[in-house]
């Protein structure tokens, strides 16, 4: 279970020694160059899952032009991220930049974990507002306070297989709940193993993202609304995929090979399974596509992502807020864009062939016009996390849609009134 800010920061006196990879103190940051002298300075940099993997590739180049500035990048799997991030507050004792989710925001901004870097902006061009998508320069901004700069955006989509949706009926992908739940009944009744879609009971934004489609506001000001019909419904539609085994409740194996093997022809994710899905099933080049997700009321898809932030105990602030412009270069992005096709942040990038000329980077264009933000208040990834277990209960363990939902929302209003 993620423990909270408040939870870790009173254990802080058991917080002992420094985090592996970390070099900043909690000693007073100095703002001058530690560099100047011709000594180099070690940037310590925290990324987040397996795109993080890729990211040395690129502090190399920025390591090139910038020979005083020795990169340390630290690559931390998402689902344990957030706990070594609250240990690094509470001891401050962490990285120099890091990459935030941008639903965390709200909750290490409220506990002064990053840097406000308004006093920064007008310094690096980079960093222009009008630079990057409006509703990516809000994830960045708590109070009067700028924590953050985009780096990356992203949203879901459909993955489909095109032959064996048309073997059932389909030349095209699902447009409507109705059509998606048709297909995937369809598609499971080829049998032997075979699924019709896979959906992850731990993407948490799955089910706020179907419950928007259904109508639901979520909240209504500070009151959830998670007991009301719009919000029971969608998640009763998602419950009936593991209720007629048309969705695995355990794929079992990893996302591309099932579906290279047909195992699993549909799925719900982001940008990056381009990639992943040309680089590891190949032989599978012309027979998948994106579509935008099928529609209820409307097809409203999660709008995500990553900013860079500055760890507020940082040492080396110019250093690192010299690797985050960097990192904010249209160039930049695109580079990054090849190495895990992560969507660039920066609107000038999108102006580039590799996008304009693509057909599933146009599909992801398209649902970017109907995404929105999870909402980005410091509670939310609690309430977030809390869903996670309701759901399990509901699609692994049995349990009343209502009843479930109905405990869930009183959860979810203690937490919000605190």
């Amino acid at each position: 279970m993620r423990k909270s800010i408040t939870t870790v920061m009173a254990g802080t006196l058991l917080v002992a020694g420094v985090l592996t990879g970390c070099a900043s103190k909690s000693t007073p940051q100095s703002s001058g160059n530690p560099a100047a002298g011709g000594s180099q300075v070690t940037l310590n940099v925290w990324g987040m899952g397996e795109e993080a993997k890729s990211l040395p590739k690129i502090a190399e180049k920025f390591m090139q032009e910038n020979p005083t500035i020795k990169v340390n990048v630290q690559a931390l799997p998402w689902d344990t991220a957030h706990d070594k991030l609250l240990t690094a507050v509470a001891s401050k004792k962490g990285p120099d930049v890091l990459q935030m989710g941008t639903t965390w925001i709200p909750e290490f901004a409220s506990a002064k974990a990053l840097m406000d870097l308004k006093p920064e902006l007008s310094k690096y061009p980079e960093f222009a507002e009008a630079n990057f998508y409006p509703g990516a320069v809000n994830t960045t901004k708590q109070g009067d306070t700028v924590v953050g700069v985009p780096w990356y955006i992203d949203t879901r989509v459909l993955y489909y297989r095109t032959d064996l949706l048309k073997s059932v009926g389909y030349n095209e992908a699902p447009k409507t709940w109705d059509e998606l739940s048709d297909a995937a009944t369809k598609l499971a009744a080829r049998g032997n193993g075979n699924y019709g879609i896979s959906i992850d009971p731990k993407e948490q934004s799955l089910e706020f993202m179907f419950a928007r489609q259904n109508g639901s506001k979520l909240l209504d000001g500070n009151k959830p609304l998670f007991n009301q019909p719009e919000f029971v419904g969608a998640v009763d539609y998602l419950n009936s995929f593991f209720k007629n085994g048309s969705a695995p409740k355990d794929l079992g194996m990893d996302i591309v090979p099932a579906f290279q093997k047909g195992i699993a022809p549909m799925f719900i994710s982001g940008p990056w399974m381009i990639k992943l899905i040309n680089d590891q099933a190949p032989d599978i080049k012309d027979k998948w596509a994106t579509a935008v997700l099928p529609k209820k009321q409307n097809n409203i898809s999660a709008l995500g992502g990553s900013d860079l932030s500055v760890f507020q105990y940082t040492e080396h602030k110019d250093e690192a807020l010299k690797f985050i412009a960097y990192m904010s270069k249209p160039e930049t992005q695109l580079e990054w864009l090849k190495l895990t096709n992560t969507l660039p942040a920066t609107k000038k990038a999108w102006e580039d062939p590799a996008l304009t000329n693509d057909a599933n980077y146009k599909v992801i264009g398209e649902q970017m016009n109907a995404s929105e933000p999870m909402p980005l208040i410091k509670s939310w990834e609690e309430i977030a996390q809390n869903f996670l277990k309701t759901f399990e209960n509901i699609y692994r363990g049995g349990a009343n849609v209502q009843t479930e939902l109905d405990a869930f929302n009183k959860k979810s209003e203690s937490i919000l009134s605190k």
